[in-house]
This record gives structure tokens, C-alpha cells and sequence, in this order.
């Protein structure tokens, strides 16, 4: 199944109008393979949820992010789940620095 961008902003929280529309737009663009990994991407949003962790659009990169909030004792868990969501779909995450922060570069 693919997604439309006005999809991918529902299953993923957002407000629609015309500024986050190009946002998802650029991310779209700046993800490699993004087609091939956009189910994954609301898979593992849908179960991140639970552990107050979730994917986002970044403010400061045109990439979706992941953004773990989890609790001391589910930190550890929620990012095991993301390093192995990332190693079974074959996507290259770039993790930043002094955050529980991940971009989704895409599928290479």
C-alpha cells in the first residue's frame, strides 16, 4: 500500500495545510526509497507509541525523525526495537548527537 502525503501526515498526527504538506513533500524527496519503506515507517510509529517514543518530521533537516521519550527503564528497549526495525528493512539511520534521536535517511 502507498501512502499520499496528506495519508502519511494523518497516520503520523499532523494538522494538514500547505506548509507541512511541503515539509512531507521535501521529505519525500530526501529519503531514499521512501516509497519501498513508508508501511515500515507507520509500523514501527504504531508501535513506538506505547513507550512515548514516536516518528516526526524534523524542524531543522528535510528528514522524518525518531524520537525516543521512553522512560529510564524502557530507553533501552524502544532503541534495541529501532536498531532492529532499522537492521530487518535495510534503513540507514543517522543518530543524533546527545539525543535519543534518530533520522530516517532511508532504505539504501
Amino acid at each position: 500500500m502507498k501512502y499520499t502525503v496528506e495519508a502519511m501526515l494523518a497516520q503520523l498526527g499532523y494538522t494538514m495545510n500547505d506548509s507541512v504538506k511541503a515539509q512531507m513533500q521535501r521529505i519525500l524527496k530526501n529519503t531514499a526509497n521512501f516509497m519501498d519503506i513508508q508501511k515500515h515507517i507507520i509500523q514501527l510509529n504504531d508501535s513506538l507509541k506505547p513507550f512515548e517514543a514516536y516518528i516526526a518530521m524534523s524542524n531543522s533537516n528535510d528528514y522524518l525523525k525518531i524520537k525516543n521519550e521512553s522512560s529510564l527503564e524502557s530507553l533501552k528497549k524502544v532503541d534495541t526495537m529501532i536498531q532492529d526495525w532499522a537492521n530487518k528493512y535495510k534503513i540507514k539511520l543517522k543518530k543524533v548527537a546527545g539525543k535519543e534521536t534518530y533520522y530516517i535517511l532511508g532504505k539504501f
